[in-house]
């Protein structure tokens, strides 16, 4: 719970837009620029909550540099309820708009469920080879729903 203080000096429940307003600047300043992102915890902590509140699957990169800083963040589709399709040559532009050595993938399940499906699976490791011989480093995907769900920590990435 978040709460405010009024001018009487008595604490309320702040109401939701100011704790979306709150989260939301948490998330820009761990989204900042040259921040570095060391673990699937800390990668977790920047991407999370820009993802957790659409009603839609919303597909987001995190784009690092070599010493694993951040470039950029880039939300690259959205699509239905419980499908996106996601161009590979999107996250390739995109990658190389940032000049990045390092990527993050994530998106969310608004079912809530952040189990990994095959198709996300499929697409990862698609990304993956496409990615490799760029010599840019697919280091986690994440999988956001009620709980988040880290390739890198199930042992997903290959």
């Amino acid at each position: 719970m978040l709460y405010i203080k009024e001018a009487n000096g008595r604490y309320k429940q702040a109401p939701e837009n100011i704790i979306f307003s709150e989260a939301n600047s948490i998330c820009n300043v761990r989204l900042s620029t040259r921040r570095q992102v060391r673990s699937s915890a800390e990668a977790t902590e920047a991407v999370a909550w820009r993802l957790r509140h659409y009603k839609v699957e919303v597909f987001a990169c995190l784009f690092l540099c070599s010493n694993l800083q951040v470039i950029a963040y880039e939300e690259i589709c959205s699509g239905t309820i419980n499908m996106n399709f996601v161009h590979p040559r999107e996250i390739v532009k995109a990658a190389f708009r940032h000049n990045a050595a390092a990527v993050i993938f994530a998106h969310n399940h608004p079912s809530g469920n952040s189990k990994p499906s095959q198709q996300d699976i499929e697409l990862t490791q698609k990304l993956v080879d496409l990615l490799e011989p760029l010599r840019i480093s697919v280091l986690d995907h994440l999988v956001v729903g009620s709980e988040i769900t880290s390739f890198a920590d199930e042992g997903l990435l290959k």
